[in-house]
């Protein structure tokens, strides 16, 4: 709630249940869409953007409850920069359309294919949250609950109302869903199964993730659905928490790095004649549905994907441990 009405005063704004673990930037765009990226830049540089009393940079995510303080701004019947505006390209409906594997009054979940992003950033205007418009229902715009890397094709999970945001985000933040990603490795997988409990932080400018015992908690769950040798294997991975570029971090420290993923594993993740695309695919999830019970839905892998499990010489065919209903709880 804003404590100073007036257009020229400081406001004072609750970051809402249905918010969680958004970029600062992304909110603040949200909210103040008059404002330009110079200016919103500016405001932070300077630390007139607060977070809980604290300074704040775009990349920072937010969590529901946080307090952001709002330094005057230009007010809203300003004219928009005509270059910060993103319309809708020819085909975008039809895009988003295409992702749904399953909807009902309160949920939709997408198979999010591999290059494009959840949201929106820094060269960004092509994003998943953007394209979610077109599917707006009396008005209400439908909600991500969790996020992909860009690079990563499968199952996401969108709210088409505010009540199912606030339950799916609580969800998620709770651990109560279960999810099954897929990934082709390369590399010596030994053992049949086991558990990475392997904390990280965050390293260099880039946002990359690495081992560091004072850094977050980080646990996941592996087993191998079929191996190829000492080439490599098609793993199913089960993450237990939720760190940034887990999957990928936790996969290259064990010495198995995922195929196409240059970031963690460089070279070797990237052998002569394989393909190029990033193999992780979010396959399948299990969550509480907002209405009673609970969702299962399964996304089928894209072509890239299957082109990785035939280098290796596999097919992407039901094995055990493929599916969810085959892991032990």
């Amino acid at each position: 709630m804003a404590t100073d009405p007036s257009p020229r005063g400081v406001e004072y704004r609750e970051v809402a249940a249905d918010e969680a673990e958004w970029r600062f930037d992304r909110w603040v765009r949200h909210h103040f869409p008059q404002l330009g990226h110079g200016m919103l830049q500016k405001l932070l540089r300077t630390g007139q953007f607060r977070l809980d009393g604290r300074r704040v940079q775009g990349g920072d995510r937010v969590q529901p409850g946080q307090t952001v303080r709002v330094p005057p701004l230009p007010t809203v019947d300003r004219p928009l920069d005509r270059r910060e505006v993103v319309r809708p390209r020819p085909g975008d409906e039809r895009l988003i359309e295409e992702m749904v594997i399953h909807q009902d009054d309160a949920v939709l979940v997408l198979n999010k294919p591999p290059g494009l992003a959840v949201q929106g950033g820094t060269g960004t205007t092509r994003h998943v949250d953007g394209l979610l418009a077109t599917l707006a229902r009396e008005g209400e715009r439908p909600r991500l609950c969790h996020r992909l890397d860009r690079d990563t094709s499968g199952v996401l999970v969108v709210a088409r109302t505010a009540r199912a945001a606030a339950f799916l985000t609580s969800a998620f933040r709770g651990h109560e869903a279960r999810k099954l990603y897929w990934a082709v490795v390369v590399g010596e997988v030994r053992g049949q199964e086991g558990l990475i409990d392997l904390a990280l932080a965050k390293r260099g400018v880039v946002e990359k993730m690495a081992a560091d015992e004072e850094g977050k908690p980080a646990r996941t769950r592996w087993r191998v659905i079929i191996r190829s040798g000492k080439v490599g294997a098609w793993l199913g991975l089960m993450p237990l928490t939720g760190r940034t570029h887990q999957l990928r971090a936790h996969c290259a420290a064990m010495g198995w790095p995922i195929l196409g993923d240059g970031k963690y594993g460089g070279a070797a993740a990237q052998p002569t004649g394989a393909p190029r695309a990033l193999m992780l695919h979010a396959r399948e999830i299990d969550i509480p549905h907002p209405g009673g019970g609970r969702l299962r839905v399964a996304a089928e892998p894209p072509a890239s994907f299957r082109e990785g499990l035939r280098w290796l010489g596999l097919a992407p065919e039901p094995l055990p441990f493929s599916r969810l209903a085959d892991w032990p709880r």
